[in-house]
């Protein structure tokens, strides 16, 4: 329970701080913030796994010819989707920039996230 909350105010400090970077991401306040990154926890938990199984299968091609590397893109592809429909779903998280804005904004929760947890003496 404990992880769970710690990996909810992580995600939400990193979407307030890629809020302020000049990427196209406004979120309107903490509480905001804080729905955003609940959100997309839910989403990654109940969608990741079966929009990655979907698109692997769509792309195996690509995979068995880049001897499974193609994964990352796909895994990056599963959340530029799911951070956009965050963005879709939460009042007061918006992407300027449509779909290469959720990417952008997915790129960048991933490296603030990792930045922080490999500040922080917790586990990630």
């Amino acid at each position: 329970m404990v992880g769970l909350i710690v990996t909810l105010l992580v995600t939400t400090a990193s979407m307030l701080a890629i809020s302020y970077l000049p990427l196209g991401i406004k979120i309107r306040s903490i509480d905001r913030a804080l729905i955003a990154a609940a959100v997309f926890g839910i989403l990654n938990a109940l969608l990741s796994q079966i929009l990655f199984v979907f698109l692997a299968a769509l792309t195996l091609p690509l995979m068995l010819l880049t001897f499974g590397l193609f994964g990352f893109v796909v895994r990056f592809v599963v959340n530029v989707l799911l951070f956009g429909l965050a963005a879709k779903l939460v009042e007061g998280f918006e992407l300027e920039g449509g779909w290469s804005t959720a990417a952008l904004g997915a790129a960048a929760l991933s490296i603030v996230n990792a930045i922080i947890y490999r500040i922080l003496p917790i586990g990630g």
